[in-house]
């Protein structure tokens, strides 16, 4: 006979499962002291004020026992999770209040598992839906572990706890929390300062007479639990089971840290209950500290802070709503490229709910044709023809859709005049008109804009008068040394189109012509404005000179170690440089 009566609260539960009451065995001494089970605890709150619980009066407990959970009085763990409105919870006045659950029948004892999530937590779906899954596992897996005491005569066991059928109800409860949660418990509690899969405390008083058999609480790491289940290769579920039924195992008495006796008798029962249960797993796994971990690559062969924190990336809240990116000297490294690590941080943002929106200085082509070979690109890609984005150092602004909402050119004269001095000098020049590109001559420079930067082939177009006739140009672009540049280019430049447009330098070798006033900042702001987002959610990365004013207008300014000093020194964090992955340092060390 089975029988589950839940609360309406989102995160615990109270699910009953009915097991015949076994004829009563002798008592033995007190449980030992050990390891993963620990004495009985002084009093405490009850361990239904997890997230706000109240749990109401149980009729067959009267007086209530003088003992209750442990976890309770620790410090920030009776807060009220985040749930649902009030008025979306509250009942109607007039309504009747739920019928209690019927109690037992004559011979059999109620099995109650509570069933909680830390307040940490984020709101995983994975955790969520076993957290619902455990409701009905846990009080499974206690039925079978108590039958197993009755017929089963294991020498290493602690057998205080024997004698279940002289109780008319067994509880347990059950906490899901993250690797810092359980690393501070099991420092607090046992004084190891370590992560761990498990930790499992005992609530059971020998020789208490009262109706109710606490077992004590089992908590457990689902970031551990999630490397172990990778390790393995298991689903979470799968792995969370094997951790509840050992936490379960240690509350009856099973130690499989005292001697090698012990652990093959606690491996034997766990094997014999996840077989009868028909859930996966088998042996006993070590805890994180001594288990193998995944080793990405790194110059020492160790892992950094922030390849760790993307192992377990999926159990934190974003930050950020957005993160705008810049591509050339940010995203991209040294040779044009997106890495791998990147590739795979803008992926696992997006998977939290991040949005990535491209702002950069390049066309919007050239930023789907350089994410194509990371299978960012298209549709369910960060960058498409249907994505928002900041192009041509915000000149081009596209909203919802991909629908532009904002274009602004460089006036036509200064076009002229920037045409001219090419051809005069000889210095290689392209003209951007949304999607196209266009110069006036042949040159290696203006091929690799393509080859190299994966900017739209520029269409020749000898007259400068038929190429002002042909298209809207936004921004022109010098391609030259960066000697060139710095001696003679921009002082040139900066002088003779004063007021009328502005000198923009992203890389070394390139000087653009862009309108006055014109920067990624202000773009990025039309396009938060399009989509009523606030600055406050939004994070920017970038390096160069163009990236300034979007970086001073994000919540937080990324500027990675390989950019300008005038852009490092807006900037709220340094990262590190383009060819040390910095987009995915940034994405793991500040946005979760």
């Amino acid at each position: 006979m089975a029988r589950i009566v839940s609360r309406a609260l989102p995160f615990a539960s109270r699910t009953s499962l009915c097991l015949s009451r076994p004829p009563p065995l002798p008592g033995a001494a007190l449980l030992r002291s050990a390891a993963a089970v620990p004495p009985p605890l002084p009093p405490a709150a009850s361990l239904l004020s997890w997230r706000g619980l109240t749990g109401a009066p149980e009729p067959s407990l009267a007086p209530p026992p003088p003992f209750a959970g442990f976890l309770s009085g620790i410090r920030g763990f009776r807060k009220v999770r985040r749930g649902p409105p009030a008025a979306k919870r509250s009942q109607p006045q007039d309504a009747a209040p739920p019928p209690p659950p019927p109690p037992p029948k004559e011979g059999e004892i109620e099995l109650i598992a509570r069933i909680g999530v830390e307040e940490d937590m984020p709101d995983d779906d994975e955790v969520l839906n076993i957290v619902e899954i455990l409701k009905l596992n846990v009080p499974m897996a206690m039925k079978i572990a108590l039958d197993g005491l009755v017929d089963s005569n294991y020498s290493t066991r602690d057998t205080s706890i024997s004698d279940v059928g002289k109780y008319d109800k067994v509880e347990v409860s059950v906490l899901l929390c993250n690797d810092n949660f359980i690393q501070n418990l099991s420092k607090e509690w046992r004084g190891e300062d370590c992560t761990t899969d498990m930790l499992s405390m005992s609530q059971h008083i020998p020789d208490l007479d009262v109706p109710i058999l606490m077992l004590g609480d089992i908590v457990i790491s689902v970031e551990t639990a999630a490397k172990q289940a990778e390790e393995k290769g298991v689903t979470l579920l799968d792995e969370v089971r094997v951790l509840v039924v050992r936490g379960i195992l240690h509350l009856l008495g099973f130690n499989h840290e005292t001697s090698d006796e012990d652990a093959m008798e606690m491996e034997k029962e766990e094997h014999l209950i996840l077989k009868s249960l028909r859930w996966k797993g088998k042996g006993l796994a070590k805890g994180a500290h001594d288990s193998s971990k995944l080793q990405p690559d790194s110059l020492d062969g160790q892992m950094t802070d922030s390849q760790k924190r993307a192992v377990t990336l999926r159990f934190y809240r974003p930050k950020f709503k957005y993160i705008f990116c810049d591509m050339d000297g940010t995203l991209l490294n040294s040779k044009s490229q997106i890495t791998a690590r990147n590739a795979e941080a803008l992926r696992e943002a997006r998977s939290r709910g991040v949005n990535i929106v491209i702002a950069t200085g390049k066309a919007r082509p050239a930023v789907i044709d350089a994410l194509s070979t990371a299978d960012l690109s298209g549709k369910t890609g960060i960058v498409s023809e249907s994505s928002p984005g900041v192009f041509l150092q915000g000149l081009l602004v596209y909203g919802s859709e991909g629908r532009q909402i904002y274009k602004r050119n460089l006036d036509q004269e200064v076009c002229r005049e920037a045409l001219l001095y090419s051809l005069e000098h000889k210095i290689p020049l392209v003209a951007f008109s949304q999607d196209h590109c266009y110069s006036i001559f042949d040159h290696p420079l203006v091929d690799s804009l393509h080859y190299i930067y994966h900017e739209p082939k520029a269409k020749i177009v000898p007259s400068v008068d038929q190429l002002l006739g042909t298209a809207e140009i936004q921004k022109v672009l010098f391609l030259e040394t960066p000697e060139g540049i710095s001696s003679a280019l921009r002082p040139y430049w900066a002088k003779a189109i004063e007021g009328r447009a502005h000198v923009v330098q992203a890389q070394p070798d390139m000087l653009e012509l862009v309108p006055p006033a014109t920067s990624k900042g202000n773009g990025v702001q039309i396009l938060l404005n399009h989509l009523s987002i606030s600055p406050d959610e939004v994070m920017a990365i970038g390096d160069g000179e163009n990236d300034i004013e979007m970086l001073q207008l994000a919540s937080l300014g990324v500027a990675l170690a390989n950019g300008s000093e005038k852009t490092k020194a807006v900037a709220n964090v340094i990262g590190a440089t383009n060819d040390e992955d910095g987009v995915a340092q940034a994405i793991y060390e500040y946005a979760f």
